[in-house]
């Protein structure tokens, strides 16, 4: 059934509304553009130094969910011949730079920390709860015995 010129497929139109939320959707887009051209740089900056876990938290989200990661080793694939030439490229190229190149060789001796150089962490001080202040101030303070931690069975 061919449509009749000047007349589109749907001769009531679109849905109510649509164009001007489509216009309101714009002129949000608009305003927060001109809004973080402002200041944005300075809040980003603010909240990274202020925040870190906030801003992790949205470059996180920024980030793709599945994002394949494939190694590869370039130099599995070379010949003999082709890594002497690259060996012989990097050392006239080293040469080339400027004086000697100064090798040093070496190696790491494992080494022990004594246990007092470690730090004492304390444990984290918990915000008074809320809710048992207000019943303070409702009913007079109360006596409350500190809770014990159990801690969660990690395989559940």
């Amino acid at each position: 059934m061919p449509f009749q010129p000047g007349q589109s497929g749907n001769p009531s139109g679109g849905r109510p509304g649509l164009r001007h939320r489509q216009q309101l959707n714009g002129e949000f887009i608009a305003a927060l553009l001109r809004d973080f051209r402002h200041g944005g740089p300075k809040a980003i900056e603010r909240v990274r130094r202020t925040q870190p876990a906030a801003y992790l938290k949205i470059l996180a989200l920024l980030v793709p969910r599945e994002h394949k990661v494939e190694h590869s080793n370039p130099l599995k694939g070379l010949t003999d011949e082709q890594l002497e030439a690259m060996i012989e490229y990097i050392e006239t190229s080293l040469a080339q730079a400027g004086g000697p190149v100064k090798v040093i060789e070496g190696m790491i001796e494992p080494t022990t920390a004594p246990a007092t150089a470690l730090p004492v962490l304390e444990p984290p001080k918990r915000k008074p709860n809320r809710l048992m202040m207000e019943v303070d101030t409702a009913i007079g303070p109360q006596e409350r015995k500190p809770r014990k931690r159990v801690p969660s069975p990690a395989g559940t």
